[in-house]
């Protein structure tokens, strides 16, 4: 079982990588609808892996509970401390890449935030930034 539940959340991670480079391929090219549709996919892929990962962590407190005077190096098979081993860079390479997107998040909330105060300028009182006050460009006189 601890096999099984190893191999599917290695798969989440991937798709997870995956959904995340086709997301900074799009936002790169100002697609941002696939990015927002590729959302919900996202938040499904980390839900399944969260309980994969839950019942890992159930599995492997149930074998160490077993067997108390065995390290869990010594309980697990060659092939499941590989791909234990294979997760943890799975999820480094996750990491990663959900760097390199947020950068690109942030640069382009950035833009957006500045260009919407170069139209709508906001009052500032001290450190705090109050709402935006009409553009002067934008209103209408009679």
């Amino acid at each position: 079982m601890l096999t099984h539940y190893l191999s599917n959340a290695i798969q989440d991670i991937d798709h997870l990588i995956e959904q995340t480079h086709k997301d900074i391929a799009d936002i790169k090219v100002a697609k941002h609808g696939e990015v927002f549709e590729r959302a919900k996919i996202k938040e499904e892929l980390i839900h399944s892996f969260e309980t994969k990962k839950s019942l890992l962590d159930n599995e492997l407190m149930k074998m160490l509970k077993e067997s108390q005077t065995k390290s869990l190096e010594e309980l697990l098979s060659a092939e499941q401390q590989m791909l234990l081993v294979q997760m943890k860079q799975k999820l480094s390479e996750l990491k990663l890449c959900n760097k390199e997107y947020a950068k690109y998040v942030v640069t382009i909330s950035q833009f957006y935030n500045v260009l919407l105060d170069s139209i709508f300028p906001r009052d500032l009182e001290g450190y705090k930034i109050a709402n935006h006050k009409p553009a002067s460009l934008l209103q209408i006189e009679a």
